[in-house]
């Protein structure tokens, strides 16, 4: 918990004019940079007895060069503020090079043995920068397998979300998601509420039935999936939000599908997805290729996926898995 909320004073501290373009254009903020030296940090101080291995999205290379060494002091005093926010550490304690050396320990590339802690330090940076959903998202896979799960989700309202809300309208927001195989998914507030289990909507009519999909085009197929949706029977409208906040909603039963199909050519990283599959799984749900087949974390930094992502609760799955197989023949005999 003291590391979830380190990383979302890291956030809440950011401007919107702190943002930067990495080299392959992507947005990126002083919160992306921050948030992965604030966990880095902190796990490779709290576990001296094991072998640290980060796998995590950012690396210190854009701020290496002459430009970004305002943005690289903002970042260092950022970062040694949040850690004496608490009195676990000294104020001014880390340097520059401290903050660099800190974000490349995520430079791991895991695979099937040992123990990795994966982390996406802000996943949805263009959800963070609209003011919508965005995840910190970390979990650790222990021979190749997710075995706990952390999603921790500051603009997820603490009321469920359903397909007609604006899941910004809501006041009371802040969602922490926790989750370890065997144990359950629970979810608390931010404010520190005592948690609760959840679970996955358990409803077997895909009429009834509402599905979350990303925000972004780029990153989801939306004709693809409104195939799928009309298939199935779906009468609701898609949900559209940033992040893995979509696993965390879909944990406690807000809606009972996630559909994912990237652009030809995209490749799934690992940390946009092992924190979110467990806290679902863990909730009863499933997750799986769009063959069936369950996501393998093994590979290292990528996952080797077919096609897409689908996640539904068990009894919904074969349904959603043959509309999901029409829906893409269809869609390949048109090519």
């Amino acid at each position: 918990m003291k590391l979830m909320y380190c990383t979302i004073k890291v956030q809440k501290a950011i401007l919107q004019s702190d943002v930067q373009s990495k080299s392959d254009k992507s947005p990126v903020t002083v919160a992306d940079y921050g948030s992965q030296a604030v966990v880095s940090f902190v796990l490779e101080r709290e576990l001296p007895s094991e072998s640290f291995s980060l796998v995590a999205e950012e690396d210190s290379g854009d701020l290496q060069n002459e430009e970004a060494q305002e943005t690289l002091q903002r970042i260092t005093k950022l970062v040694n503020d949040t850690l004496a926010s608490d009195g676990t550490y000294s104020a001014s304690s880390l340097s520059a090079e401290d903050v660099l050396a800190a974000i490349d320990s995520g430079k791991s590339e895991g695979g099937p043995h040992g123990r990795h802690w994966v982390l996406d330090p802000i996943d949805g940076t263009k959800g963070f920068l609209r003011g919508d959903q965005y995840a910190v998202a970390l979990a650790l896979l222990d021979e190749g397998k997710v075995v706990l799960g952390v999603l921790a989700c500051p603009n997820l309202p603490l009321l469920p979300i359903g397909s007609h809300d604006d899941p910004s309208s809501h006041d009371k927001v802040g969602c922490l998601f926790f989750s370890q195989v065997g144990a359950g998914t629970e979810v608390q507030s931010l404010d520190g509420s005592p948690p609760i289990k959840v679970h996955v909507s358990s409803t077997e009519n895909p009429e009834e039935a509402s599905f979350f999909e990303s925000f972004e085009a780029a990153h989801s197929l939306h004709d693809l999936s409104s195939s799928i949706a009309n298939k199935l029977g779906v009468k609701a409208p898609p949900v559209r939000i940033d992040s893995q906040a979509k696993y965390g909603a879909l944990s406690r039963g807000d809606g009972a599908i996630y559909l994912r199909f990237p652009h030809k050519g995209y490749r799934e990283k690992i940390w946009d997805h092992a924190a979110g599959a467990i806290v679902v799984t863990e909730a009863g749900g499933v997750v799986t290729d769009a063959g069936g087949n369950p996501l393998d974390f093994s590979k290292g930094r990528y996952l080797d996926l077919d096609t897409g992502i689908i996640v539904t609760n068990p009894k919904l799955m074969p349904m959603l898995l043959k509309a999901v197989r029409e829906s893409l023949d269809e869609k390949a005999s048109s090519l």
